[in-house]
């Protein structure tokens, strides 16, 4: 077990109909506008997500440097995407919410509300921290919630993702995926009732188990100052059926498509993995080869919890640092546990997208 660590959340891919008008609107209302990756280019390794077809996508990953993990945003290029035929409500199979951190809650919320009109009140969770939840115009929900770690201050009242609420059929069930994969193993919270926080979101009058899961130990990679510490919360329906968010639907579909893990020593994970039940279900490297992004490459796969709700594990192996002249770094040579620089973090600042 110790032969393999996982950094943090990498990003939480958001699919989307629009790529351009989602990304824009992600810069305004979250400030998601340093580039680290863009392609246009075809999925050949989801074949069991994609109805056995390899489909032409285009997608980015974007951060914002105050810390916390990206947005992968996604569009099919050439295939129709297919937005979900209900509307998703608290507790149903998937990802429903990603969390999204701010220095100051209530001011942030008084920012976003003087230009936009799905964001609810502020509330407390049940860990005690101010929150609030905005909905997209496509319908996703995001969560704010209170964290005073800034890593490169920008002047923002908003940082990048540090969690995501995930719907489970049972909890218990789900846990160990979580606790012990990921590393998520303190319970922040384990509740049961009604909620305040979950008012604003379809169906977030309900009853409800929430178990608040977070890490333990200190976070060791290159990336961990970026990524920061995080949470994932599972919610349980008590008093209705759940649906499945991706049912009939493909892997890139609008939605949370994913919640993405930063690891290493990727085939030390798959034995820990296969062990505990949690195969993997894509593996883009088989032959242990690299598999090239173009701006980086490395290595991805992916695991379903008991729902099929979709785990993102990747693992760099090239990262470009500048495209002309080209330099880059190989992860593979360098002392893995080490965090980069600050500097390294500045300087992809110079990859900032302008409205």
């Amino acid at each position: 077990m110790e032969d393999f660590f996982v950094s943090g959340i990498q990003q939480v891919g958001v699919g989307c109909v629009d790529f351009q008008a989602a990304w824009r609107w992600y810069i305004e209302m979250f400030q998601m506008d340093v580039r680290i990756l863009e392609d246009d280019t075809v999925a050949e390794r989801m074949l069991p997500y994609t109805g056995g077809k390899a489909q032409k996508r285009h997608a980015c990953i974007a951060v914002n440097l105050q810390g916390g993990g990206g947005f992968e945003i996604w569009q099919y290029s050439e295939r129709k995407p297919q937005p979900v035929g209900f509307d998703i409500q608290v507790g149903d199979l998937g990802i429903f919410a990603a969390k999204i951190k701010s220095r100051d809650v209530e001011s942030f919320h008084r920012e976003l509300a003087a230009k936009y009109d799905r964001v609810g009140p502020v509330c407390q969770s049940p860990d005690g921290r101010r929150c609030f939840v905005v909905e997209d115009p496509w319908g996703n929900w995001f969560q704010v919630v209170e964290d005073g770690t800034v890593f490169i201050d920008r002047g923002q009242l908003s940082g990048g993702i540090v969690g995501a609420t995930t719907g489970c059929s049972d909890i218990d069930r789900t846990m160990p995926l979580y606790r012990d994969v990921l590393g998520y193993d303190r319970v922040v919270y384990d509740v049961t009732g009604t909620f305040d926080d979950l008012a604003y979101m379809r169906g977030g009058d309900g009853r409800f188990r929430r178990v608040l899961l977070a890490g333990s130990k200190k976070r060791k990679g290159a990336f961990v100052p970026l990524f920061g510490e995080s949470t994932i919360e599972l919610v349980q329906s008590l008093d209705r059926q759940p649906r499945k968010i991706y049912e009939g639907r493909q892997w890139g579909d609008p939605g949370f498509i994913q919640i993405c893990f930063d690891v290493t020593n990727m085939r030390a994970l798959e034995k820990h993995c296969n062990a505990l039940g949690f195969p993997f279900t894509v593996d883009s490297c088989k032959g242990d080869e690299h598999f090239d992004m173009g701006e980086a490459s490395g290595h991805f796969t992916y695991v379903e919890d008991p729902d099929g709700t979709l785990i993102e594990l990747v693992e760099a192996h090239k990262l470009t640092v500048l495209k002309r002249p080209h330099i880059y770094i190989d992860m593979l040579k360098r002392n893995r546990e080490k965090a980069f620089p600050k500097l390294f973090f500045r300087l992809m600042a110079l990859n900032k997208v302008k409205l």
